[in-house]
């Protein structure tokens, strides 16, 4: 046996995120971890890190007590992770981040020997099959390059435990095969896997065995091949049922009118499409076809070099964030922590920064108002909170993306922007939010809805826009349209 532990506890505020943890993982396996947010997985992750420490039981590596205090413990046991939220300095450039924490080669013990690590790093890329540019701050990377730039980093000492936190959350299939094929290779070498994700195709993909958490106790550990999904859902969850939707509907008029958008970086060449009250738009894309760059022209985040916007039918003038919100449009980004949270401020001050104007009069806020206004949201989309004044980073994941939809729908958007809206959430937060939007459309609003995962977009989406190379391409009515006949158009030349 690898790593064990007994009676693992940690509480946070009196309340237990993890209670009797009794887990284990053996040599050379690939351990599926499942649950809901919230029911302790990262917690776990945390312990096993050195971010946390446990408040009582006891942590055994290969049979003898194991202190994990911080780190640089954690590390020199053989423990590396690769977290959900991208861990990355962007100013840092990939040399430079593969080698936060590892000793920097040097010439004759004085200079750095930049070229020496680069010829470490471009080794251990090309031994995983992943090209990337290392010269460029990690800021101008896209979110799968710098996925991948992680799992570079975590291979560059030796793994005996490599845990993965969501790892495909914002890779491609294709580049999702390419870490399948690594954690295949990782395994026939001995190196044991923690494998968290909501996605259960992976688990049942990939793993050996399945440990399922549920409110910070450890449910069952079973073998993946004597269970099925719904058993595996059943455990996770309190009795709830997925609901299947519906697609057939009808739309009123256009909301949201885009005509031969480009950016000036050049990502969008060409993307025309309009989005209709009632109608959840798809738009679908292999990596770097442009989708979420997409977005971000039409909220104004990124800088427009030609074409049009207008919201019902009246042209948007200079794009910008603030004019979009004011025009009643949204944005929901995928990257929640870089764009859509304030980690230093609490989960109130988040729900309403969009809209806080609305709270001052006189040039004094209304702090009441604010809080009766958060806690609305907060009921309303059934956010798992200590209160309004609780850090939003003490949140879980799901409950954070809660926080990001109520901040977005406290300023009553036309048209909804989303990116990406589930990543990294659980099955039952995601079927939450797929309501949640179908609600909104239903209410007369337009919602245009970015997934990397296609079943979930045929599943959700009332049409799907194909985009590639920065260009839109075919409209498919989501009416029979198979995963065959989208992936044919974004292949195609």
């Amino acid at each position: 046996m690898l790593l064990q532990t007994k009676k693992l506890c940690k509480q946070f505020g009196g309340i237990y995120a993890l209670k009797d943890i009794d887990f284990e993982i053996e040599n050379g396996e690939v351990l599926g971890l499942v649950g809901e947010n919230g029911a302790g997985k990262s917690t776990l992750i945390k312990i096993l890190t050195g971010v946390y420490r446990l408040d009582s039981g006891e942590i055994l590596w290969e049979g003898n007590p194991a202190e994990i205090h911080n780190p640089c413990q954690s590390r020199d046991l053989g423990i590396n992770v690769i977290h959900q939220d991208r861990n990355l300095v962007p100013s840092f450039n990939g040399i430079e981040n593969v080698f936060l924490g590892l000793p920097y080669e040097k010439k004759g013990g004085v200079a750095v020997d930049w070229k020496k690590m680069k010829q470490r790093v471009t080794a251990v890329m090309e031994e995983l099959g992943i090209d990337i540019d290392l010269n460029i701050p990690a800021a101008l990377l896209t979110p799968p390059q710098k996925t991948m730039l992680e799992i570079v980093r975590a291979m560059m000492t030796r793994s005996r435990l490599l845990i993965l936190d969501e790892p495909t959350a914002s890779l491609t299939d294709r580049e999702a095969e390419m870490l399948f094929e690594t954690i295949e290779g990782l395994k026939k070498k001995g190196t044991s896997i923690l494998y968290v994700t909501h996605r259960m195709d992976e688990i049942f993909r990939l793993t050996d065995r399945i440990t399922v958490f549920k409110n910070g106790q450890l449910v069952n550990t079973v073998q993946t091949a004597d269970v099925n999904k719904e058993q595996i859902i059943s455990m996770m969850t309190d009795n709830w049922v997925s609901e299947k939707m519906k697609t057939a509907r009808q739309f009123g008029g256009s909301r949201l009118d885009v005509a031969h958008l480009s950016s000036r970086d050049g990502i969008i060449k060409d993307a025309s499409f309009n989005a209709r009250a009632g109608e959840i738009l798809g738009i679908f894309g292999l990596g770097g076809s442009g989708r979420t760059e997409l977005l971000e022209c039409v909220y104004g985040h990124r800088s427009v070099a030609g074409g049009t916007v207008a919201i019902d039918h009246k042209p948007v003038g200079k794009a910008s964030p603030a004019n979009s919100l004011k025009q009643g449009v949204v944005l929901i980004s995928e990257d929640r922590r870089g764009k859509a949270l304030v980690g230093s401020l609490n989960v109130k001050q988040n729900i309403v920064l969009s809209t806080i104007d609305h709270y001052a009069r006189f040039g004094v806020v209304d702090e009441k108002k604010e809080v009766s206004d958060a806690r609305d949201q907060i009921d309303r989309l059934s956010i798992k909170t200590e209160g309004p004044k609780q850090p939003v980073l003490q949140l879980s994941g799901g409950n954070q993306q809660k926080v990001v939809f109520a901040k977005a729908l406290l300023s009553e958007p036309k048209v909804l922007l989303c990116d990406e809206p589930t990543q990294a959430v659980d099955v039952k937060t995601r079927q939450e939010i797929h309501k949640l939007l179908r609600k909104r459309a239903d209410d007369g609003n337009a919602v245009v809805f970015v997934s990397s995962d296609l079943k979930e977009m045929l599943e959700v989406a009332d049409n799907v826009l194909i985009m590639a190379g920065g260009k839109t391409k075919e409209l498919f009515a989501n009416d029979g349209l198979t995963a065959e006949q989208v992936l044919a158009c974004c292949y195609a030349d």
